[in-house]
């Protein structure tokens, strides 16, 4: 079946693949994880895991969506017949599915701190945020309604289609996201004792690194790029055949990178300078920010602001979770769209529940020592991202044709060349390689770390 869905341009394309990319991972996963494995350490294996495998893995997806012009199940198993490699795609839509249900929790909180910021007219303080948060997790029914909130919100631009859902409002979006980013780090990097947080984001101290922080950092890589899921096969298979695959992917790694450093250029700063600890965890966005924001002249407002520029990047890089859920059964055509993805959305929804109780009344259900919520986490993060990665490196390299491969990167154009022999030989050999060494490294088996 042909594909009805298609970009209306290389631009929007770009924007809705660097939407998908800029998410959770880059604004709440990366400062904390940051925090908490040394600061300017790990954001340096961060960007070289991004840019020697990311971008070779987020290319490899572009060629196999493109070169099809088809979904991800249907995409693996046009190019691979008579195979078992579609189920790579199934892989793909169940850990899309997986992580849409607990990234819904998280969307979820940040409605209910834009609503806290809009209504309280009065600063709490540390200890009062801590509290705000803990009851803001813990309410069973005020947490759930928000999730479904983020829930409809992410079906109802889904249901739209591409063009006139998920295009039309990342064009907003992502410009706005910027924005108010460059808005908000002016601010943070002008506070008294800022420096000190620019120091510890930016300089690497080697010593702080563990085998933990290899495999984090080579998972939020992955996350922050949204590559080992096919997400990125689904969206590159909507791209006319006319357009060149290899600048679109430097502009999303680009672009993430280009956040995922704001974002630390937006939250240490200010951080270190009104004396907090940038290893609070997950709770760095929602307990010790609002009160850095608190001591702030006019802290309402650049809390506000934050809170939407957070709230447009979780909700950009929802609408890929669900597309490839949808473009698996719709298979590009536009009937049925919107009763598809608001029954994936009701599907999801229930799936995330468990996940979003396990701050209430399934707090006392641990997964090997950690709770509903963060088994989840790391099952997405550092299992099946990994685990996608590692797949897609061996079906492009041993099983699509190098022709074909060639043919979709160069496109005619001689001077990439060079750049397709550097791409193939990272894909065969380097990619695998390194996920293999950080698995193993993870486990036990090769330490790295003494």
């Amino acid at each position: 079946m042909m594909q009805n869905e298609q970009w209306s341009s290389k631009l929007g394309f770009i924007l809705a693949s660097a939407g998908s990319a800029i998410g959770l991972g880059a604004i709440w996963k990366l400062p904390y994880t940051a925090g908490e494995s040394g600061g300017g350490a790990f954001i340096l294996l961060f960007i070289l895991f991004s840019l020697f495998i990311g971008l070779p893995l987020l290319l490899a997806e572009f060629v196999i969506g493109r070169s099809t012009g088809k979904e991800a199940i249907s995409a693996y198993r046009t190019i691979a017949p008579k195979s078992k490699w579609h189920w790579l795609g199934y892989l793909g839509v169940f850990t899309s599915f997986l992580l849409l249900s607990f990234y819904s929790v998280i969307g979820g909180w940040v409605i209910q701190y834009l609503y806290y910021g809009i209504a309280s007219d009065t600063s709490v303080g540390m200890s009062g945020y801590e509290g705000l948060f803990n009851e803001t997790v813990s309410n069973t029914y005020l947490s759930l309604g928000a999730q479904a909130l983020f829930l409809i919100i992410t079906v109802a631009v889904v249901a739209k289609g591409v063009q006139q859902g998920i295009e039309k409002v990342n064009k907003f979006m992502m410009p706005a996201l910027f924005i108010l980013f460059v808005i908000i780090i002016i601010r943070s990097v002008t506070l008294d004792g800022a420096s000190e947080g620019i120091e510890f984001f930016l300089k690497p101290d080697f010593s702080l690194l563990s085998s933990e922080s290899l495999l984090y950092a080579m998972g939020q890589s992955f996350f922050s790029l949204s590559v080992g899921i096919s997400v990125m096969v689904t969206y590159s298979s909507y791209l006319s055949k006319k357009e060149s695959l290899v600048q679109p992917a430097l502009s999303v790694v680009a672009m993430n990178l280009f956040i995922s450093i704001l974002a630390g250029l937006a939250i240490f700063p200010a951080v270190f300078s009104l004396g907090y600890e940038p290893t609070a965890g997950p709770g760095l966005l929602f307990i010790v920010l609002p009160a850095v924001f608190d001591q702030i002249i006019f802290g309402k407002v650049f809390l506000l602001l934050f809170l939407a520029l957070f709230l447009f990047a979780t909700l950009t890089s929802a609408f890929s979770m669900l597309e490839i859920a949808v473009a698996s059964v719709t298979k590009g055509a536009t009937k049925n769209r919107g009763k598809v993805a608001w029954l994936f959305g009701l599907a999801i929804f229930i799936v995330g529940i468990p996940s979003n109780l396990s701050y209430s009344v399934l707090s006392d259900i641990t997964i090997f020592g950690k709770s509903i919520f963060d088994s989840v986490d790391f099952l997405v993060s550092n299992i099946l991202l990994p685990l996608g990665a590692l797949l897609i490196a061996i079906f492009v390299s041993y099983r699509m044709k190098k022709d074909l491969l060639k043919s979709e990167i160069v496109m005619n154009s001689t001077s990439l060349k060079g750049l397709f022999n550097v791409w193939f030989f990272l894909m065969r050999y380097v990619v695998p390689i390194v996920i293999v060494i950080v698995f193993l490294d993870s486990s036990g088996l090769f330490n790295l770390f003494k």
